[in-house]
């Protein structure tokens, strides 16, 4: 089993930044791909950032420029660094990392929130 654990959430006033980090553990064989998605209240779930192995990215347009997402492979740690907050930040962020080809973990989330 993998077990991924968030934190670095919180409370914050728009344009601070936070740092969010994802330690992964447990039966790691290979991580294909690690990334952060973020749910709002009432809306869906939408992609944040991913990386992969070999440290490709990718952004959701709204997130270029203000997030940008690292990994540490010795730790199997992935962070995400969110500068310039907005309060349509606010939201549940969730660490996702895929394995092989075919298994997908999700953390258990941390709140972030961005007051006005």
């Amino acid at each position: 089993q993998v077990q991924l654990v968030e934190s670095g959430g919180g409370l914050v006033q728009a344009g601070e930044s936070l740092r969010l980090s994802c330690a992964a553990s447990g039966r790691i064989f290979k991580i294909n791909t690690m990334g952060w998605y973020r749910q709002a209240p009432g809306k869906q779930r939408e992609l944040v950032t991913t990386i992969t192995s070999d440290g490709s990215t990718n952004y959701a347009d709204s997130m270029k420029g203000r997030f940008t997402i690292s990994k540490d492979n010795a730790k199997n740690t992935v962070y995400l660094q969110m500068n310039s907050l907005k309060p349509e930040d606010t939201a549940v962020y969730y660490c996702k990392m895929v394995q092989g080809s075919t298994y997908s973990y999700w953390g258990q989330g941390t709140q972030v929130t961005v007051s006005r």
